[in-house]
């Protein structure tokens, strides 16, 4: 009964259109012998006895079986699943019903593909693929009543591979979206064998789907009672004491690597939650002991050196990466994407690039190449870093996106900023709602000058996306800098601060405004509180306004001038300090 374990019928799977996500069936795409009707583009004459209809063939039945497969070609399913429904009922052939169950799978004909189905088995009993098919098309229709005592019975047709179907359980009803009817299914199905800790495990899952956690995790304690040393049923387990308490699903995994410390997976589990109790160094000695006791554990050994460069362990954590290398199955993105920041951080710049390059795709992509970028800037090689994000190869969509971002960054800091504008310009010409273009291009519109295609742009973004807090900071702050519209200024950045309470800009921006209003005590507060999360210069730069305002000239001279030391290399604070203090 290993076919519990695939759903079948994949001919009902859709794209996002509504319309089936694959071409009408053939039979070359069948592993079972039937009729060979030949190529999308080519319909063959058949003898009946070919088709596997012998005695009962006929002129009309051929004539049939081909007015249905030219329909499916023509794309007209609805008319093949008609001319096949029809064509088995009268003739009754297992074959032809199972390509009639088929094709109206492919027509989304589902009330075609159960008759067929029913009529299947009822023809041919002993069939397990037809029970097998039947049971996929009851899913799909939500036909939960039968199919419970159809399971029953297929489960019980197969003692041999009991557990390894009991299991398939859930992947097979997973196609039906009804989530507290699948539980419901199983657990008519599980009770017939309660003595079972596959059964129970199958309830868990089930019940888990539903919502129902309290009762998937009794059924997860009684999977383990039956087989106490089950890797699986813990780990499950210590998933579902995880929705209640972290140091409740810590201790069951203590308890249970204490009684099965050979348990390679339990043992990772237990690691893992520890450093999410962040419990570092004790998720660490696990990790290690896995290790040991399995040296070729490639996740063990990234775990170990991802754990030792948080510690700060440059050391161990550059052995552990460069032993994850030497082994073929592991994911060499990881090890050069840290291995570059090892490097980075012991300024051996050349030897960061060369671990960056080697970074050709997954989560860290990006971050190799925009850390590539910017210590090429450092080295002066600006222009080299902007050929080398421009040139990044096997970058997805929004990768793009984010690099073009970065490269115009470059520019900007050159100053160039038409160049920048030009650059993402092009981009949003394709993309005209990317929120993150929209952003970058507002800002750089602020540099040229172009105030109303910023208000614009920041306008557009607030309405796509109005939980887009850095939008109404930078509209706000924008108006408040220019000392204009100061009320109107003042609500955009208060809804910003309502939805990002400790960001230390949206903070700086309130101060700024009421400054600009006169609120100068008020000011101080929410500057003084920015400063206090970020030593910024430009945050110091205001601060110091604010106290020569407030007629404290000596503590904004004093605040200026330590902020300089600093950052001397600062145009903000350059700005204000020869303003006030020539």
């Amino acid at each position: 009964m290993a076919a519990l374990l695939l759903p079948c019928l994949p001919l009902l799977a859709e794209d996002d259109a509504g319309v089936p996500a694959r071409k009408a069936p053939t039979r070359q795409e069948k592993a079972v012998p039937g009729p060979k009707f030949g190529k999308a583009d080519a319909v063959i004459p058949l003898r009946a006895a070919e088709a596997g209809y012998a005695d009962r063939s006929s002129g009309q039945l051929v004539f049939q079986v081909l007015l249905a497969e030219i329909a499916l070609r023509r794309g007209e399913p609805g008319l093949a699943s008609t001319a096949y429904a029809d064509l088995s009922l009268r003739t009754r052939d297992p074959k032809v019903l199972e390509r009639t169950v088929e094709v109206a799978g492919f027509a989304r004909r589902l009330d075609l593909a159960l008759e067929a189905a029913k009529l299947w088995v009822e023809v041919d009993p002993s069939s397990k693929q037809a029970q097998y098919v039947l049971a996929s098309v009851m899913v799909m229709a939500n036909e939960t009543e039968e199919l419970a005592p159809l399971l029953i019975r297929m489960l019980e047709a197969d003692k041999g591979a009991l557990a390894e179907n009991l299991l398939g359980l859930n992947r097979m009803l997973s196609r039906n979206p009804d989530r507290r009817a699948a539980f419901a299914v199983i657990e008519r199905v599980c009770r017939q064998f309660s003595g079972v800790a596959e059964a129970h495990y199958a309830l868990a899952v089930a019940a888990a789907g539903a919502g129902a956690f309290d009762r998937a995790r009794a059924e997860g304690r009684r999977a383990l009672e039956l087989r106490p040393d089950w890797d699986a049923a813990a780990l499950l387990q210590a998933q579902l004491l995880m929705r209640v308490s972290t140091d409740d699903a810590l201790a069951f995994m203590q308890d249970f690597v204490a009684s099965n410390p050979k348990s390679r997976d339990a043992r990772t589990q237990l690691a893992r939650l520890l450093v999410s109790a962040k419990r570092i160094g004790e998720g660490r000695e696990q990790f290690e002991r896995v290790l040991r006791d399995y040296p070729d554990s490639v996740d063990a050994r990234l775990a170990i050196g991802i754990l030792a460069l948080q510690q700060n362990d440059l050391d161990l954590a550059e052995t552990q990466f460069k032993q994850f290398l030497s082994s073929p199955a592991a994911e060499r993105n990881y090890a050069y994407f840290f291995l570059g920041q090892i490097a980075e951080e012991r300024k051996k710049v050349a030897e960061a690039l060369g671990y960056y390059a080697g970074v050709t795709g997954g989560e860290h992509f990006l971050q190799a190449k925009l850390r590539s970028a910017r210590l090429l800037v450092d080295q002066g090689k600006g222009a080299e870093a902007r050929e080398q994000l421009r040139a990044a190869k096997n970058a997805s969509a929004d990768d793009q996106v984010q690099l073009a971002i970065a490269e115009a960054g470059l520019l900007r800091d050159e100053k160039r900023f038409q160049e920048a504008f030009d650059l993402l310009e092009a981009l949003l010409s394709k993309q005209a709602e990317q929120p993150d273009l929209l952003y970058e291009t507002a800002l750089l519109a602020e540099k040229l000058g172009k105030l109303d295609l910023m208000e614009s742009r920041l306008r557009r973004l607030i309405e796509l996306r109005p939980d887009n807090s850095q939008a109404y900071n930078a509209l706000g702050y924008s108006l408040a800098d220019r000392n204009q519209r100061l009320a109107e200024a003042r609500e955009l950045i208060e809804k910003a601060l309502k939805l990002s309470p400790d960001d230390y800009f949206i903070l700086d921006s309130m101060g700024w405004v009421l400054f600009r209003q006169g609120e100068f005590s008020e000011a101080l507060g929410y500057l003084e509180k920015a400063h206090a999360r970020r030593d910024d210069p430009e945050i110091a730069a205001h601060i110091g306004e604010v106290l020569w305002g407030m007629g404290r000239h000596d503590e904004a001279r004093r605040v200026w001038l330590d902020a300089q030391k600093k950052y001397p290399g600062n145009e903000s604070l350059a700005d204000v300090i020869k303003k006030f203090l020539p």
